[in-house]
């Protein structure tokens, strides 16, 4: 499949996933389409197209109909995207639960979910399945493992049996296609729900930013349970007809010698990976691995500084990519159209503006708050704690994240409307502020948070970890800071710390942070 066949399905209401995988298998049955690098597996298009038909007859067989859920408790494998992606095919509302995450919240989610079918990973032991099942409403299975031939357990041992004759998808294009959960960290988990339209019409708009072709190889390692994985590498690759090289989960030591050993082109990547990098160096170049055409970065803004050294070190290319829970991807960008410091420019159909309190539009170079909508009829959904369905926006969708628009029409994220600082009424981005410390060469983080002050209102607050094997002084982070820093935004305390805390997603935890603070120093 080439590009021509994407530009034909772009905005096509009638296009479905059955689509792209009958495609795909008629084109290159034989092709490697998932290359599980864990399991030492791989399953081929036509193969995939296989799994997809019986796994069609199998759900019918069970009554699952349009908007009935299918949960999964599992987490990257053949298996897992097999059923997230062959189960939506049927025109089942597929539901991934990420099993580290949500886990003391799954009888919670379950039972807000109310799925007909729940698969799970028995190798899992965060999931009881023995008690799970008692608690929470549907079938219960084990997801099993696949095999190209004889040998398969569980869920695929039963689609052996089934007829691979094709189904025609029973939900139609504003059904829901998939619902995902949010970490949970500050609070109790919401599921967001997309529709297939919504989740097909983004496909194909990231996968041309990415500039994927068919020949591309494109290395994954983060959780196929959120939306980020699960267009990015898992329906952008399916509906070009490229390869998944799939990873369970990230691995600073073999990352390199799997993009080497699997040959892959596309290396998707987050800051904190980058940073690791750099702070415990691999001896190798993008000469060595010349096939690989970039690196993405995405989950929380890239310092311009990581990047330029990540760059310099390795001479492999780095292109942003951004995007929310809510909506999918919003900008991604490839080695050619990247534009360093920024996300690239958004995808059209988001409309993307930048605004401020009032909702009003500011002057390109103006910081404010990211806002996007691209359909008339956009209604922003999420499944709360008792399974009742929210509307979280209309329309247009504050995304909380600020940024940047500038004189090409590239977007650079500067972080979150509630990390912003205030102080004395001026507006300070805790990340400006955290490029700064970064271009200290003993520094591996930083993390800059506003705390409260009587006079100022919030005061500016830096975290910073040394480079491994590294020693770090204030007095050093302070003088650094105090010829590149305006007054107003010079930090008034510098905290070191051996390592600073991150979310699951690999964004630095400033809410962690500020917790931390108020506990050792709010009182004094």
């Amino acid at each position: 499949m080439g590009n021509t066949t994407v530009m034909a399905i772009r905005g096509a209401p009638e296009t479905s996933l059955r689509d792209w995988i009958a495609a795909n298998a008629e084109t290159h049955p034989d092709k490697i389409f998932i290359q599980s690098v864990d399991q030492n597996k791989a399953i081929t298009f036509g193969q995939f197209k296989l799994v997809c038909d019986r796994m069609a007859n199998y759900l019918q067989s069970k009554g699952i109909g349009p908007n009935d859920r299918v949960a999964m408790l599992s987490n990257n494998s053949i298996e897992h995207l097999c059923v997230y992606i062959g189960g939506m095919a049927y025109g089942a509302t597929v539901c991934t639960i990420h099993v580290e995450m949500n886990a003391v919240y799954f009888e919670q989610i379950l039972n807000a979910l109310q799925p007909k079918l729940t698969l799970f990973e028995d190798s899992e032991d965060r999931i009881d399945s023995a008690t799970l099942s008692k608690k929470t409403p549907g079938e219960w299975l084990n997801l099993g493992s696949w095999q190209p031939d004889d040998g398969a357990t569980g869920l695929y041992g039963e689609l052996q049996n089934q007829s691979a004759t094709p189904v025609e998808p029973v939900s139609h294009w504003e059904e829901d296609a998939s619902i995902y959960y949010t970490s949970g960290t500050a609070s109790a988990p919401k599921g967001c729900i997309v529709s297939f339209r919504e989740l097909i019409e983004n496909t194909p708009p990231t996968a041309e930013g990415l500039g994927l072709t068919a020949n591309d190889r494109i290395l994954e390692f983060r959780a196929f349970n959120w939306i980020s994985a699960q267009v990015l590498s898992g329906l952008g690759p399916l509906s070009i007809g490229a390869t998944i090289i799939l990873a369970r989960k990230f691995s600073q030591s073999r990352y390199f010698n799997w993009v080497k050993e699997h040959k892959a082109t596309i290396g998707v990547c987050n800051p904190t990976g980058l940073a690791m990098f750099l702070n415990r160096p691999i001896d190798i170049h993008h000469d060595d691995i010349p096939h690989l055409r970039f690196m993405t970065s995405s989950s929380a803004p890239l310092m311009p500084e990581t990047w330029k050294q990540f760059e310099e070190k390795y001479g492999v290319p780095v292109a942003q990519g951004y995007g929310c829970s809510e909506i999918g991807w919003i900008a991604v960008s490839n080695e050619h159209t990247r534009k360093f410091g920024t996300v690239g420019k958004p995808l059209a159909y988001h409309k993307l503006s930048i605004v401020n309190s009032d909702g009003h539009e500011v002057p390109q170079g103006e910081m404010g708050e990211i806002e996007l909508g691209g359909f008339a009829t956009n209604a922003y959904r999420y499944l709360d704690e008792n399974g009742e369905e929210k509307i979280h926006a209309r329309n247009r969708l504050r995304t909380g994240d600020l940024g940047v628009m500038d004189e090409d029409g590239c977007v650079r994220v500067t972080g979150r409307a509630k990390d912003l600082i205030i102080r004395g009424g001026v507006n300070i981005s805790p990340a400006e502020v955290d490029n700064i410390l970064l271009q200290i060469p003993a520094v591996a983080e930083a993390a800059t948070i506003g705390v409260p002050d009587r006079i100022y209102g919030e005061e500016v607050v830096c975290y910073a970890a040394p480079k491994e094997g590294e020693t770090l002084t204030t007095d050093e982070i302070l003088a650094h800071c105090s010829i590149r820093l305006p007054e107003f935004r010079m930090p008034r305390q510098i905290i070191i710390r051996d390592e600073l805390p991150k979310t699951e997603r690999g964004k630095m935890n400033r809410l962690l942070l500020r917790e931390q603070w108020q506990a050792e120093f709010g009182k004094s």
